[in-house]
């Protein structure tokens, strides 16, 4: 009999919920066969199964949230002739293993001890003298625990038989310093809500789902940042020229050639030059990170949320290439077939609401990058050329900057250079094409 746990899902990835059980107790399955389906906060990700058999029992059902090494189901293989010997007092192989090499506290240099206070319920005064106990952990959790400058002995274990798992070194550690970052700035209070809206009319109360909650956690972090919107306008006429004359081109490689993957293309330019705009901060540190690879994320709206996969190496591609992939991401975060991966590393992210309409907007910063750049919808006005009004398609652009970092001078310089670039030189972006 296989017990079925929720394998590793993704790099920092503990958990998820359940959209969806393909099977049920007494179905036949087959190697590979999906068996469930799980959304966590990067993608919705459909489990396999390991072997040939036939389902036991399910224990899990669609809205479940569900922890990595979960039990899921039981699966009895095709291979399986008979049931091992039942011994009830026996512990299996693995649970004596795991007892009997617990090992024994490591001595943690003083200085890594001090890295980060503990918290008020785990004082010094509560912890026994050294010896006195060991702490049930494997190696790599307490590799672990040193780097992040946790103590040990103040977590509780959620593993069996009160093992302390990764994660738990991990909750430990954030909740002593969001502890920290909460006394030394003050925390955003939600305003207080109505017990009962419904004594006005009636009510429809949902959960959030994964991609709306880690899109409302991440907001709210971004609204840390002082951040300011600049707005300009590009003259794409001859771009837009230059995209209906190559586009056929491109739908033949299989992409689409839309404004975004030519804007993507043009960014490399733009951000090799103001290279701040290609950066993270730090303020505990006092640092700034300069990011010398060109990763352009880019929204995408889909029915269960926003979400920004991301084009890496955009400066390596020419913009049929970017077009092609990006026509390819654009389609797996539509059809919850985005990997992990592809959400993860992005250095500057560019929204598009053109498809939609309107003018100009505020898009809000995708942290820890500290600018993002919003496009609206192009429309021809009257623009004065040689003494003459003349029609002109115009682009409105916004660009949103984090105002600890990049001032009002340097973002204003950023886009009008940029918007120069594509009224002035776009053929250049396509030569590159094949």
């Amino acid at each position: 009999m296989i017990e079925f746990r929720l394998p590793e899902l993704g790099e920092g990835i503990e958990s998820g919920q359940v959209i969806e059980v393909f099977i049920m107790p007494g179905d036949t399955i087959s190697l590979e066969q999906p068996l469930l389906e799980v959304e966590t906060d990067k993608a919705a990700v459909e489990i396999p199964s390991p072997v040939d058999g036939t389902i036991v029992d399910v224990y899990v059902s669609a809205g479940d949230k569900v922890e990595v090494s979960q039990l899921l189901m039981k699966i009895k293989g095709d291979d399986e002739n008979k049931q091992p010997p039942k011994n009830a007092s026996a512990a299996t192989e693995e649970e004596k293993s795991s007892v009997a090499q617990v090992p024994l506290p490591e001595k943690e240099p003083e200085a890594e001890k001090k890295q980060l206070p503990l918290p008020k319920s785990a004082s010094e005064d509560d912890i026994p003298p050294s010896g006195l106990l060991a702490v049930p952990a494997a190696p790599s959790v307490r590799r672990l625990a040193r780097e992040l400058g946790v103590e040990l002995i103040s977590i509780t274990g959620t593993g069996p038989r009160g093992r302390i798992l990764k994660k738990d070194v991990k909750a430990h550690a954030k909740a002593i310093i969001k502890s920290v970052s909460s006394s030394q700035t003050g925390t955003l209070v939600e305003p207080e809500l109505p017990p009962d809206f419904s004594r006005w009319g009636e009510t429809l109360t949902e959960s959030f789902s994964t991609v709306r909650k880690l899109t409302a956690e991440r907001l709210t972090q971004a609204w840390a940042a002082p951040q300011v919107t600049q707005f300009d306008k590009a003259d794409v006429s001859c771009l837009e020229d230059l995209r209906k004359l190559n586009k056929d081109k491109v739908a033949k490689a299989g992409g689409n050639l839309t404004v975004t993957a030519i804007l993507v293309k043009a960014l490399c330019s733009a951000l090799l030059k103001f290279p701040k705009f290609n950066s993270s901060i730090h303020m505990g540190s006092g640092t700034i990170v300069y990011k010398k690879y060109l990763n352009i994320g880019v929204a995408v709206d889909t029915e269960r949320g926003l979400l920004v996969p991301v084009i890496r190496d955009v400066d390596k591609k020419d913009i049929m290439q970017i077009s092609v992939e990006l026509t390819e991401i654009s389609s797996a975060a539509r059809e919850k077939k985005l990997s992990a991966d592809r959400l993860q590393g992005g250095s500057f992210t560019i929204t598009n609401l053109g498809g939609i309409g309107g003018a100009f907007f505020t898009p809000i910063l995708n942290p820890p990058e500290v600018a993002i750049l919003g496009v609206s919808r192009s429309s021809f006005e009257p623009v004065y050329v040689d003494g003459e009004f003349v029609p002109r398609l115009m682009l409105p652009l916004s660009l949103s900057y984090d105002h600890r970092i990049i001032d009002g001078a340097e973002a204003a310089r950023f886009l009008r250079w940029f918007c120069e670039m594509l009224e002035r030189s776009p053929d250049s972006m396509f030569e590159q094409m094949v």
